[in-house]
């Protein structure tokens, strides 16, 4: 089997942060790679096109049969595919689940097959998502009162125990994506009820992974109700007062996706009523705000978005691409396609 005209591009930092020497081996079986640096500003959303800089990357890509862009790359746009007539295969590294940096639409219309393997963050969210919920049924800030002194007698362990268990309770996933699937793992031996709403994920999935499909209504009732949902605009300000009224006393309510997903003013006004337990990774705004009162509140526990950032989240983003170009050169289909199910659930359609 010869092997593929391969074409890396990202900026001169980002190339050695990501791509591993192993991974870099792995993949010379399979390919001969040829790396470009660019160094195109970006965010997840906003990738600007500049006509010389696509121009020079147009002429990069012409004679590839796989293109792979991460952070620094530029763009691949229609004129990318329109150029490189052998391209079969473009990927990002970590495209915040969707492949901001690439035309989708383009490719499909190329014929082109596109993989996002941002899902290797997702892996350690769902580590933390699991952590945040454990630590509000332990009703974390009472913890914190024993360690400064305010001293629980036997009676008050008997009467009023600092804690509960994950065992048994119900869990809502608002979101069940990559992040969700992989919590759903760790959740087995806990013997939840599982319920999810997510309008896009494939209902054949409910009987594979034993949930229950539900009502965003119906999943806020949940003993444990964790955000997992992308920031689109369907889902900004999704989980408003209405919503967060459903929570059940002493639930417990975790955010590890976008803080976006729920409206600011009325999780402040729900957190001080003090009758729920909230553990938030993700805010709006980020960082979050100074002067929030959610920082000085008991019953919130508060990270500042971190819970996908491993020490071994970051190389196995190119690790699993390597793993998907390998797979996909054996003749089976990559696992992170990017499919029109995944677009509709990006822009919210």
């Amino acid at each position: 089997m010869s092997k593929l005209k391969l074409g890396i591009a990202c900026s001169a930092e980002n190339r050695d942060l990501y791509l591993g020497k192993e991974d870099l081996a792995r993949l010379a079986k399979i390919a001969d790679v040829v790396i470009e640096e660019y160094d195109v500003p970006s965010d997840w959303v906003n990738i600007p096109v500049d006509p010389q800089v696509e121009a020079k990357f147009a002429r990069f890509a012409e004679d590839l049969e796989v293109l792979i862009v991460f952070h620094g790359g530029p763009r691949v746009t229609k004129p990318i595919f329109d150029a490189a007539k052998k391209l079969k295969f473009v990927g990002e590294l970590e495209g915040d689940r969707f492949a901001g940096r690439i035309d989708v639409q383009a490719a499909k219309e190329a014929g082109v097959v596109v993989v996002d393997t941002t899902h290797s963050s997702s892996w350690p969210v769902s580590e933390w998502a699991l952590a945040l919920a454990l630590m509000g049924l332990r009703e974390h800030a009472r913890f914190r009162d024993i360690i400064a002194n305010k001293a629980m007698s036997h009676h008050d362990y008997r009467t009023k125990p600092p804690a509960r268990e994950l065992t048994g309770k119900s869990v809502g996933m608002i979101g069940f994506g990559h992040i969700g699937w992989r919590l759903r793992e760790f959740l087995v031996p806990f013997r939840n009820e599982i319920l999810a709403y997510d309008p896009y994920a494939p209902r054949e999935l409910a009987d594979a992974l034993d949930v229950n499909f539900a009502s965003l209504e119906k999943v806020m009732t949940c003993d444990v109700v964790i955000c997992l949902a992308p920031d689109t605009a369907k889902t900004r300000d999704m989980i408003g007062e209405k919503e967060l009224a459903l929570l059940t006393p002493g639930a417990v309510f975790v955010n590890v996706s976008r803080g976006g997903c729920v409206n600011v003013p009325a999780l402040i006004a729900k957190a001080e009523k003090n009758d729920a337990w909230f553990g938030l990774d993700a805010h709006n705004p980020e960082p979050i705000a100074v002067d929030s009162p959610l920082r000085q509140m008991r019953n919130v526990f508060l990270s500042p978005h971190i819970g996908g950032m491993t020490v071994e989240a970051q190389p196995r983003f190119f690790t699993l691409m390597v793993e998907e170009l390998e797979r996909w050169h054996a003749g089976a289909e990559p696992r992170a396609q990017i499919t029109d199910r995944v677009v509709a659930g990006r822009s919210g359609k």
